[in-house]
């Protein structure tokens, strides 16, 4: 009869103690990864945003009850946006765009029209994908705003 093996020589203990052992692993991985990629929809005053969204409905009801629409228009690296209802608007707008996961991608922009009464921009990165697009009049009495899917060579409306 042989004599036993001491029992950091078996496989047994060796399997039950690796299997825990890449669990805790796995977990502080998982940690790691929270605590470096922080989630940024989450809103720290969501009472207060929830009360600016009803200011923002009554703009918008605002800018139909005018009959505004414009067309936007992504083609060839450019943004063109024309009107197309409502009283003319001939003033500067604001142009916000908003990426509906990452924060970081969202850009505000001034614009005014040119002598064809066409609002132009040029980003500095293609817009193609999901986004929220928004435009206002300068003097912040309506907004129209829609999420879009854009792609190259497409007319979008926004009313």
């Amino acid at each position: 009869m042989s004599a036993p093996q001491a029992w950091y020589k078996q496989f047994w203990p060796w399997f039950l103690i690796v299997l825990p052992m890449c669990a805790v692993i796995a977990s502080f991985a998982t940690l790691r990864i929270a605590l470096t990629n922080s989630d940024s929809l989450v809103a720290d005053d969501y009472y207060k945003n929830g009360k600016a969204i009803n200011q923002d409905i009554h703009k918008i009801q605002y800018a139909r009850q005018l009959g505004m629409q414009f067309s936007l228009e992504w083609h060839n690296g450019e943004l063109l946006i024309t009107q197309h209802g409502g009283p003319e608007y001939l003033a500067a707008m604001n142009l916000e765009f908003y990426h509906p996961t990452l924060a970081e991608k969202d850009f505000t922009q001034m614009l005014t029209a040119d002598a064809s009464k066409v609002y132009r921009y040029i980003p500095s990165e293609s817009l193609d994908g999901a986004w929220v697009v928004r435009i206002e009049g300068f003097d912040r009495k309506w907004r129209l705003q829609q999420r879009l899917q854009i792609e190259a060579d497409k007319t979008y409306w926004l009313n």
